[in-house]
């Protein structure tokens, strides 16, 4: 086919974002723009099966296709305008506003006519499942939507920044003749060659490979040459290869949604076709290690380029041309490690300058070792630089064939580390490679196995992250006391994933203390079958596959196991039989990495659990609760992300305080399917801690939430359909700190907020123009609130209560989306 705009869905996606935000702020377009809304959402579907389908349209619908994209262009122009004009113009906000009811009749003519008839034709050989992906990808799209997040904060602010200042500088001793070398290569071939459409970049482990990839997606000449047309994507050792072709045809095709929702419209890998112009697109493929994974995420099209980055060389018939990554030059090395070690790009006068030098070479050129066993000697005594370079010096030559001599190089950087901090270290090798950890579930793991409390769990958080061992990444929003870990994320250089892996795998296979899956695979490690006939002694258990049924385990007994991690990805998993012999399990973390919620089998083993404190249930399907199946006795925390919970909710069967009787903190986050919170939750009284966020479905709150009297933390967030909070939330006495944000319908804040006397902070940025507050008066008992997060139009208000409460401080906070959370 050959649409005129051929990414006619990328427009109608961004003009259905700037609608969103036109339905939230511009009272006079509020019903046209939620009319296209749903106009767009109707019709975005049958733009994407007609470009998935590659069917060449009859002329006479080819040019009302044209004429209607051109229709998007100029509604997403008078978008921008809407947004544009001041509130207080009221004849140029009227003009505007007819022209956007002139808008909605021209696209609801369209999506009603008879075109959709025609192009469901021109694509009848598409799978008879059509209109079913129609209202899958059309829901993805709304609960994305629905779904952003909105930011600002400052809890973890110091570490963070310190890191970000930390790679700035890193970058800029890179950028160097080595960096800027590599950048001026691969650019000629990505955007000065039409001839390449796949390009790579080649070099070994810790060589600067992703650095380098990183850098040419932020140069200004390759974002313009593609209008920011860039996808970058980790692919790793046991990647998801529909998921990863799902994202990449839903972003050459102009419709992202695609990509969190099926691959039934994805053609076969290494499509080769010629379809005319469509804008520049590149993707970026890092960390690939198979020639066969590969060839299925190319996508061979004109104007589209795809970059490889890997610790391989793959044949010119595949990538075409490849700059391989030289190791850094002497002094390059030097500026590198002195950073960090000693914060400044010299040898400092009372460092040995000698020793410092033999250690440099031992490095080899190569960034990573430099840069972690750099900040591992750091404020060390001589005798410990000695030690290390003893050690390095008895390394052979690093080279591609010798991974596992970098491996014992970097090995050094964690015989320094405290060793409360290498057991964490080494805990992060529970998680599969190239994916963002929440750091509540680190946390969690480290609080119930180390005897530590949250304080110390983080400052070894902090302490890894300064010795580059780790890499923190948070959400805008994140960052004051009570901001929850979820909003922050542990990412890990793969290279340090597999220092981990390698460091825990010493020794006999039943008394290793963490027993890890080095990656998915589709049956457990023959080493552990091979030794079943004597107990396993690990504190930590990992296992990293696909679906797995009942005949696919077998039986282990784990009679010291503290926590166990289940990565899968499948539609359908039958949870280990071995826990039943886990006496001692303290935390469960169960994650599907899969596009769609897996179901669970298997609940029962859930009856023998009568130690665990924490449970972490990610993209599945949570089973019916009740008190016979899961009387989970000492659990503290529950945390249900991404999961479809309503049959876990039937109040018939569901008596939380007898089920839960200490759980003490909640999470349900980002569940689409969650109406209404069970009744019986008021009754556990040792709840300190709600958050229901991004439920966008959630309409209503529990009347009698007021019962909840320990309740410290509340938050709402996310949730546009919750219209009122119940008149209860005065009783609790307890709360400090209230979110409700992007709640776009809340009406009201009620007047018996005005009896929270231990309230200290409200965020409600992004909430409805029109929610009306209490008046001063009523809010004059507030004495504790300290802090308001707020939109511009209502900070006037909050500001009027600063005559009652003479230290609260508005924050006018900064609109902020992000998408992040969809790519895991």
């Amino acid at each position: 086919m050959a649409f005129n705009d051929f990414f006619a869905g990328e427009i109608a996606t961004e003009l259905l974002k700037q609608l969103i935000t036109i339905s939230r702020k511009s009272c006079l377009c509020k019903s046209s723009a939620d009319n296209l809304i749903t106009s767009i959402h109707e019709l975005l579907p049958i733009i994407d099966e007609i470009k998935y389908s590659g069917v060449e349209l009859p002329a006479l619908r080819q040019s009302q296709l044209d004429r209607f994209s051109e229709t998007l262009r100029g509604g997403l122009e008078l978008a921008r305008k809407v947004l544009a004009s001041g509130r207080w113009n009221v004849y140029k906000n009227l003009q505007l506003a007819r022209k956007m009811e002139k808008l909605e009749k021209q696209v609801a003519r369209f999506v009603s006519g008879p075109l959709q008839a025609h192009l469901l034709a021109d694509v009848h050989h598409m799978r008879f499942e059509t209109m079913e992906r129609f209202d899958r990808l059309e829901g993805r799209l709304e609960q994305r939507l629905n779904s952003m997040k909105i930011g600002g904060g400052g809890w973890v602010e110091e570490a963070v920044k310190r890191m970000e200042v930390e790679e700035e500088a890193s970058l800029a001793i890179l950028g160097g003749v080595s960096l800027d070398l590599g950048k001026s290569e691969v650019k000629k071939m990505i955007i000065g060659r039409d001839d390449l459409n796949v390009v790579g970049i080649w070099g070994i482990g810790g060589s600067g490979k992703t650095t380098l990839a990183n850098e040419l997606c932020r140069d200004n000449q390759v974002r313009s040459y593609f209008n920011n047309r860039i996808l970058f994507l980790t692919v790793s050792q046991s990647p998801d290869l529909e998921q990863l072709r799902a994202k990449i045809w839903g972003f050459i095709t102009g419709n992202e949604a695609m990509g969190y929702s099926n691959n039934l419209c994805v053609p076969p890998g290494n499509l080769q076709c010629q379809w005319g112009s469509g804008p520049r697109t590149l993707v970026v493929l890092d960390d690939v290690w198979s020639l066969s994974v590969l060839e299925q995420l190319i996508f061979r099209i004109p104007t589209y380029k795809t970059l490889v980055v890997s610790r391989f060389k793959f044949p010119t018939s595949v990538v075409n041309e490849v700059y391989k990554v030289e190791l850094l030059k002497e002094d390059e090395s030097m500026s590198l490690f002195c950073h960090s070690a000693f914060g400044q790009k010299l040898i400092p006068p009372t460092a040995n300058e000698t020793l410092v030098k033999q250690i440099v070479n031992e490095c080899k050129g190569l960034p990573l070792a430099l840069k972690v066993i750099g900040a591992s000697l750091r404020d060390q005594p001589e005798m410990c630089w000695v030690s290390a370079k003893n050690r390095l010096s008895r390394g052979e030559p690093i080279c591609e064939s010798h991974e596992n001599k970098l491996l014992e190089r970097m090995a050094i950087s964690v015989e320094y580390l405290n060793k409360k901090v290498k057991e964490c270290f080494l805990d992060l090798g529970s998680f599969p490679e190239d994916k963002k950890i929440p750091l509540d579930v680190l946390i969690n793991m480290w609080v119930e196995i180390h005897d530590i409390d949250e304080e110390d769990a983080f400052a070894i958080l902090v302490e890894l992250a300064d010795k580059n061992l780790l890499t923190l990444v948070k959400d805008a929003r994140a960052g004051d006391a009570y901001s929850s870990y979820y909003d922050i994320c542990v990412t890990q250089h793969d290279v340090l994933r597999d220092l981990t892996i390698h460091l825990s795998n010493r020794g006999d296979v039943n008394e290793r203390k963490q027993l890890l899956m080095p990656r998915r695979d589709t049956d457990l490690p023959r080493e552990w079958e091979r030794n079943t006939d004597q107990p396993f002694n690990a504190q930590i258990v990992s296992v990293h596959t696909g679906e797995m049924r009942e005949m696919d385990w077998f039986r282990m007994e784990f009679p010291k196991a503290e926590v166990l991690v289940v990565n899968f990805s499948s539609n359908e998993y039958f949870l280990p039989p071995f826990i039943d012999d886990m006496p001692k399990l303290r935390a469960l973390i169960v994650i599907n990495y899969g596009t769609t919620e897996a179901t669970l089998q298997n609940f029962s083993v859930f009856t023998n659990l009568a130690n665990l404190r924490s449970l972490w249930l990610e993209k599945v399907s949570v089973p019916q609760l009740s008190n016979a199946t899961v009387p989970l006795r000492n659990l503290r925390k529950l945390s249900m992300v991404l999961c479809k919970v309503n049959n876990s909710f039937d109040p018939s069967v569901l008596d939380m305080p007898q089920i839960f009787p200490r759980l003490s903190e909640l999470i349900i986050d980002h569940c689409g399917d969650l109406v209404k919170l069970p009744l019986s939750i008021c009754k556990v009284n040792s709840l300190h801690s709600l958050s229901v966020t991004n439920c966008h479905r959630l309409c209503e709150l529990p009347a009698d939430l007021g019962m909840l009297k320990k309740l410290q933390i509340l938050r709402l967030y996310a949730c546009p359909e919750l219209k009122v909070l119940p008149s209860s939330i005065g009783e609790l006495i307890g709360l400090k700190y209230l979110d409700v944000s992007q709640c776009v319908n809340l009406r009201c804040l009620p007047k018996e907020i005005g009896r929270l006397t231990s309230l200290e902070k409200i965020d409600m940025r992004e909430c409805s123009l029109n929610l009306n507050l209490p008046t001063s008066a009523a809010l004059s008992n507030l004495k504790s609130l300290r802090r308001v997060v707020c939109d511009d139009d209502v900070s006037g208000s909050w500001k009027n209560v600063k005559k009652v409460i003479p230290d609260l401080h508005v924050q006018v906070a900064e609109n902020w989306y992000s998408l992040d959370w969809l790519n895991g």
